[in-house]
């Protein structure tokens, strides 16, 4: 009796073990499935999320792609304008130096015709309030002279003309001969250079393009020197410490035109 409770009892344990067994393979079979899915979760997750990004980054891509557009066709409007700002501006500023130069040769005419209005004006009052030149000077194309008879020495003479701004006379052209011509000068000093040594004269036309013009300076000369001076169609060479008349040069005023333009002349003062 004894040995087959033994028996029924290993029977029981034995299967109790089988089952453990089972039980144990059951779960042991079980456990990988859940891990598997998890895993599968997660990849879709991943996957899921990859997808997110690249819609993102489509619809990036668009915006900036169609802001870029924009921001082009922004710039080049700017362009646009900007290139009509530039011409514009030429075109002003053609137009400004247009004008300008309109303006500065209505100037020029305008003032050739109030010196030609004030050269007859002169020549019929020769203080007339329009005249370039200072009181007492005569007025001769583009400059003032000033004859005066009052003998002096030739460097005080040159220093008299530097108080008055001028200079002595030098003739170096045409016109100055010309003028020189007909005032029949005698005995005034010239603005020729001081020499050392005499000089025989020469006629007053074969000066003009002489080298003998004043380049030296006046403070030199002693009274042993040479100077020259006109004596109507000559010119001839004195000692520098002799006495002759004194004739100054500078350039004239220009003419102002006011002066000119507005000048009331009664007619009759004139018949």
């Amino acid at each position: 009796m004894s040995e087959e409770v033994t028996y029924a009892d290993l029977n029981f344990q034995d299967s109790g073990r089988k089952k453990s067994i089972q039980e144990f393979g059951t779960v042991g079979i079980k456990e990988p499935a859940a891990t598997s899915h998890v895993w599968h979760q997660r990849a879709l997750a991943l996957i899921l999320l990859c997808l997110l990004l690249l819609i993102g980054l489509g619809i990036l891509g668009s915006v900036f792609y169609i802001t870029l557009k924009k921001e082009m066709r922004t710039l080049n409007t700017l362009q646009n304008i900007k290139e009509e700002l530039q011409r514009n501006v030429s075109l002003q500023l053609m137009h400004s130096m247009n004008s300008s130069q309109m303006i500065r040769n209505l100037s020029l005419t305008l003032q050739e015709i109030a010196t030609k209005l004030c050269h007859e004006l002169y020549q019929r009052e020769p203080e007339h309030k329009c005249k370039p030149c200072p009181k007492k000077w005569i007025w001769h194309e583009d400059n003032c002279y000033l004859v005066t008879k009052n003998y002096v020495t030739w460097q005080k003479n040159a220093m008299f003309c530097s108080a008055q701004n001028a200079s002595l006379l030098m003739i170096k052209n045409k016109s100055v001969l010309e003028f020189v011509k007909s005032r029949n000068l005698r005995k005034y000093w010239l603005g020729l250079s001081p020499r050392k040594y005499y000089a025989d004269y020469k006629i007053v036309d074969e000066t003009i393009f002489s080298s003998d013009w004043l380049v030296r300076n006046t403070k030199d000369v002693d009274d042993t020197m040479f100077c020259g001076y006109i004596n109507t169609i000559y010119v001839s060479y004195t000692l520098c410490s002799d006495s002759n008349n004194i004739i100054c040069e500078k350039l004239a005023n220009p003419v102002k035109i006011e002066n000119t333009l507005m000048s009331e002349i009664p007619d009759e003062k004139y018949d």
